[in-house]
């Protein structure tokens, strides 16, 4: 069993990154997360997602 940890800026992006990972994957769980953070009068935002899956290879 591995994991992978993607990190991005925008949901989409996010995403996508998933979606192209767990092609052909067993994924076992994706655990999901946003963190909002504040930069003066700026809002910043971090999607992140863990994949636990089964390495076949």
């Amino acid at each position: 069993m591995k994991v992978k940890v993607f990190d991005c800026d925008h949901e989409k992006d996010l995403e996508e990154c998933v979606n192209e990972f767990i092609l052909n994957k067993e994924v076992m769980d994706i655990k999901y997360q946003v963190s909002i953070a504040t930069c003066g009068e700026e809002q910043l935002y971090c999607f992140s997602a863990m994949i636990i899956y089964i390495d076949k290879g």
